[in-house]
């Protein structure tokens, strides 16, 4: 966990989710944070496990909903004692976020906003400044005591929380693309091409997740492998075997889905 780039005295934050673009956007944000002197990342929870036993970071991002080892399975595995402060992150686990609230612990429901990220990060800086109390282990032993999970249906994500730029890695660097240039994107194996104005970057991960991430005031999906930005949309044209194109405004032909043309007509009106 020790960064020898990392600034004396500042915090070192360890994310820990199985979704690329998820973590991805927490360091983002932790990026611009002077306060945070090294960021590490694990994509499961028993390599987070080993991270924090061996070298505590100040701080955990922890998802909620991971494979193999989720999130209160960290918790139990490092145990509430040893655990550094923490932030749950949750997609969608309503039972969870009723049993962080009445803990008083923090949580983050995806998607988050950039606000909503500020406030849970300076409520975990006060913590680190002030130590672990008595009081925050016997809040995560209730935690671990009285959580059962349950499946329950996602619900739809706040307005203020969708994304608002995605981080992309690409020949070593971070792309930070703003949505608002995305034009449409397409699902290509395990990754999803992103494309925007000439640049087409490569996002490991689902289009259905992608979708989930962005305002569906704003996107649309046009074909099961096709998500397109409604602003970018000339118009509907007949296609020559009696289906229908989507034709963006810089000539790009997309196919539709018959299924899909009603919901794609009802987003344009609106948009008008």
């Amino acid at each position: 966990m020790r960064d020898p780039k990392a600034v004396d005295g500042g915090m070192r934050v360890l994310v820990v989710d199985d979704e690329p673009l998820a973590r991805d956007n927490v360091r983002h944000l932790l990026s611009r944070e002077k306060d945070v002197s090294a960021i590490h990342e694990c994509e499961g929870g028993p390599e987070a496990v080993e991270l924090i036993l061996r070298d505590p970071p100040d701080l955990v991002f922890l998802d909620v909903q991971m494979p193999e080892l989720d999130g209160f399975g960290v918790l139990r595995e490092v145990g509430p004692e040893r655990m550094p402060p923490v932030i749950f992150v949750t997609a969608f686990d309503r039972y969870a976020v009723r049993a962080f609230e009445v803990n008083a612990l923090d949580y983050l429901l995806k998607p988050f906003s950039d606000a909503r990220f500020q406030d849970a990060l300076e409520r975990a800086r006060r913590q680190c400044a002030t130590g672990r109390d008595r009081g925050m282990l016997e809040r995560l032993s209730a935690l671990l005591s009285d959580y059962r999970p349950q499946a329950v249906e996602p619900p739809p994500p706040a307005p203020e929380g969708y994304l608002e730029r995605i981080a992309v890695k690409t020949d070593g660097k971070v792309l930070l693309l703003p949505v608002a240039e995305l034009d449409w994107c397409e699902a290509e194996g395990n990754y999803v091409v992103l494309h925007a104005g000439g640049r087409s970057p490569m996002l490991r991960e689902t289009l259905n997740r992608v979708e989930q991430l962005l305002d569906p005031k704003c996107f649309v999906r046009v074909h099961r492998s096709t998500l397109v930005n409604v602003n970018r949309i000339r118009e509907l044209e007949p296609d020559v075997d009696k289906g229908w194109v989507v034709v963006l405004r810089d000539g790009t032909r997309l196919r539709l889905s018959p299924g899909r043309k009603s919901a794609v007509e009802a987003l344009l009106r609106q948009s008008f």
